[in-house]
C-alpha cells in the first residue's frame, strides 16, 4: 500500500504542475475578453454588417476556446481531487501492528527505535521502502563493506562497488533538489549514453490568410545539442556505529550526504563549468570569443555574446538609476524560446546590496515590498547561493529552462580504501552522472557591479586523476623551454655524456614510466646519452589520467 501511495503522490505532483502551467494563461484570457467586450461596446448603428459579423465571430471563437480551457482546468482539478482522495484512503487503511518499545530476542532485550518521518514519508511508506528487497540488499551490502573497511571479515565484499537501487536513487534526486537551488530551475532531462537533444533553432512568423484559405508551410529549424556523461561525486564518511544501527539511520546518512555533495557541485557547474569532464556553465559560454574547434556541426549556429551579454554596471549608480541599469541589462536576455520565468543568481552579500539600493525608492514602499525574493521592476526570482559558488558583486541571470541538464543512470556507491580509525568512521564514495550546457545562450547575461564580472571559478582539483609532473630534471642539462607543469615537449642539447633523470609527480600515488631510445629507464637513475637526437619519454598515470612529457635530447 505504501508503494502505491508513493506512485500516487508522484502522479499528483505531475498533475498539479500541469495545472499550474495551465493557469498561467488566466491573465491572457482575461485581457482578450476585455478587448472583445470593448469592441462590442464600440459598435453602433453605423457599424457595418461585415465588421459586426467579424466581432461576433471573434467573440464566438474566443468563448469556445475559453470554454475548452475552463473545462481542461476543471478536468485536471477533478483528477487531482480524485488522486488526493485515493491517497487519503490509502493512508487511513489500518497499518500492521507496530512493534512495542521492547522486543525480546534470544533471551535479551533489544530497544527498538521509532521514527515518524523519513524524507517526508509516513510510517507505512517508510517501512515499505526499507522492506524493498533491492534496498535491503543495498543496505546489507553497505554494512558488509563498512565492516571490511573497519578491519572485519571481507567475505562477500570483493570489488566493493554497489549500484544504487532505483528506490534509493529517487530519494537522492529529491535530496539533491534540497541542496541544489538551480536543478529545479533548468531543463532536466534523463538520458542514456551520449545523447542528442533536439533544440528549436528558429521560430518563423505565422502567415495571415483568408479564413478558408490554404495554410502556408512554416519552416521550423531544429538543431541538436550533444551531451555526454561526466561523473560527479566524492568520498563521504559515515559513523561506524551507524553501520551497526538500524537500516533507517544508515539510509538517512547515505541519502543526505550524497544529495548534499552532488547538489552543491551541480549548482557550481551550471554557472561556471568549463565543459571539460563537466557541464559547460553559463558564464564560460558567454565569455567565449570564438567558436570552439570542437563545436558540433549539428548544433545551433554559434553566436559571439561576450560583448553584449557580459555587462558592467557603474559603481556610481544608486537607487532608481541603479535599477535602470539592471532593467536595461535584462533586455539582453532573449526569452523567445523560453516558457518559464527569469532567475537572478547571486550570493547573499550581493543580494544585500540590492536591498540597500531598493531602500532609496519612494516612501510608498511598493518596490520594497517586492524586493523579498523578486528583482524589482525587471521581475524574476532571486536565488542566493554561497560565496564558494558565486563571487561578490556578480549576478548571473536568464531563463533557466534554456539550460539543458542531462542526467544519466549509473550512479554508484563504493567503499574507499581510507578508514578513519580514530574518528570511528568508514569512508565511502558516491557518484552520479550529469552533463549540460546553455542550449540557447542568448537567454542569459552576467552582470558585474562596479567591475567586470568573473566568468570562471576554481573547482575542487581532481587529485584522484591528476597525472601532472611537479618537476622534471635531467642532470645538469638545461631544458628548453623552462619546465612548466602544463608544457609537455622539451629539447636538450647535451653538454655532458650522461644525466640523472628525476620526474616528481604532483600526486604521491601517480606512477611514472620512462623510456629513452626505446628502452625502459628507472626514475632517479643516470641516463647515458646516445649520439644523434633521441627522445626521452616520461609517461605519468594516475587513476584515469595519463600525461606524457617528451624531452628530445641531441648529443653531438
Amino acid at each position: 500500500m505504501a508503494l502505491k501511495t508513493l506512485l500516487l503522490r508522484s502522479k499528483l505532483d505531475a498533475k498539479k504542475k500541469t495545472l499550474e502551467e495551465l493557469r498561467k494563461k488566466d491573465d491572457d484570457f482575461t485581457k482578450r475578453e476585455a478587448e472583445i467586450e470593448a469592441a462590442v461596446n464600440e459598435m453602433t448603428e453605423e457599424t457595418s454588417e461585415e465588421d459586426r459579423k467579424a466581432v461576433e465571430q471573434q467573440a464566438e471563437e474566443f468563448q469556445k476556446e475559453k470554454d475548452g480551457y475552463d473545462q481542461e482546468k476543471k478536468d485536471l482539478e477533478t483528477v487531482i481531487n480524485e488522486i488526493e482522495e485515493e491517497i487519503r484512503a490509502e493512508e487511513e487503511k489500518k497499518p500492521a501492528p507496530a512493534a512495542g518499545p521492547e522486543e525480546r530476542k534470544e533471551g535479551k532485550v533489544e530497544t527498538m527505535k521509532t521514527r515518524t518521518k523519513f524524507f517526508n514519508m509516513n510510517i507505512q511508506e517508510r517501512d515499505a521502502f526499507l522492506g524493498n528487497e533491492e534496498v535491503k540488499n543495498f543496505l546489507q551490502r553497505t554494512r558488509e563493506i563498512g565492516t571490511a573497511a573497519a578491519g572485519g571479515q571481507k567475505r562477500g565484499v570483493t570489488g566493493a562497488d554497489l549500484t544504487i537501487p532505483t528506490a534509493v536513487l529517487d530519494l537522492i534526486r529529491e535530496n539533491i533538489t534540497m541542496f541544489s537551488k538551480l536543478v529545479g530551475k533548468v531543463r532536466l532531462r534523463p538520458v542514456s549514453g551520449t545523447a542528442r537533444q533536439n533544440i528549436m533553432g528558429t521560430i518563423p512568423e505565422a502567415v495571415w490568410t483568408e479564413m478558408c484559405g490554404k495554410l502556408n508551410e512554416l519552416n521550423f529549424g531544429f538543431n541538436q545539442a550533444e551531451v555526454d556523461g561526466y561523473k560527479v561525486g566524492g568520498v563521504i564518511y559515515i559513523c561506524n556505529a551507524t553501520l551497526e544501527d538500524s537500516d533507517l539511520n544508515l539510509s538517512e546518512e547515505i541519502i543526505s550526504a550524497l544529495g548534499a555533495a552532488i547538489g552543491i557541485a551541480l549548482d557550481k557547474a551550471i554557472l561556471y563549468g568549463f565543459g571539460t569532464k563537466m557541464p559547460l556553465g553559463i558564464a564560460p559560454r558567454l565569455a567565449q570569443t570564438a567558436e570552439p574547434s570542437d563545436y558540433p556541426a549539428n548544433a545551433r549556429p554559434w553566436v559571439d555574446l561576450h560583448t553584449s551579454n557580459i555587462i558592467t554596471i557603474d559603481s556610481s549608480k544608486h537607487g532608481i538609476d541603479f535599477y535602470k541599469e539592471i532593467v536595461t541589462a535584462s533586455g539582453f536576455m532573449k526569452s523567445k524560446y523560453s516558457s518559464g520565468g527569469k532567475i537572478w543568481v547571486m550570493n547573499e552579500t550581493t543580494y544585500t546590496k540590492l536591498k540597500v539600493e531598493a531602500m532609496n525608492f519612494n516612501s510608498a514602499g511598493a518596490i520594497i515590498a517586492v524586493q523579498d525574493g523578486t528583482m524589482p521592476v525587471a521581475g524574476g526570482e532571486i536565488i542566493t547561493l554561497s560565496d564558494d559558488i558565486i563571487a561578490n558583486d556578480v549576478i548571473i541571470a536568464g531563463y533557466g529552462d534554456l539550460y539543458l541538464l542531462a542526467e544519466r543512470a549509473g550512479s554508484s556507491f563504493a567503499r574507499s580504501d581510507e578508514y578513519r580509525f580514530a574518528e570511528d568512521q568508514v569512508a565511502f564514495k558516491g557518484t552520479a552522472r550529469y552533463d549540460g550546457l546553455p542550449v540557447i545562450p542568448e537567454g542569459f547575461i552576467i552582470i558585474g557591479l562596479g567591475s567586470a564580472p568573473a566568468t570562471s571559478a576554481v573547482f575542487a582539483g581532481d587529485t584522484a586523476n591528476d597525472a601532472s609532473l611537479q618537476s622534471l630534471t635531467l642532470g645538469s642539462e638545461t631544458l628548453s623551454p623552462v619546465f612548466a607543469t602544463g608544457t609537455y615537449a622539451y629539447t636538450v642539447t647535451a653538454s655532458g655524456t650522461a644525466g640523472i633523470i628525476n620526474a616528481t609527480t604532483n600526486q604521491n600515488g601517480a606512477k611514472v614510466e620512462i623510456t629513452y631510445n626505446g628502452k625502459k629507464v628507472n626514475n632517479g637513475v643516470s641516463v647515458t646519452f646516445v649520439t644523434g637526437t633521441k627522445d626521452l619519454t616520461v609517461t605519468v598515470k594516475n587513476g584515469l589520467g595519463v600525461l606524457t612529457y617528451v624531452i628530445s635530447i641531441t648529443k653531438s
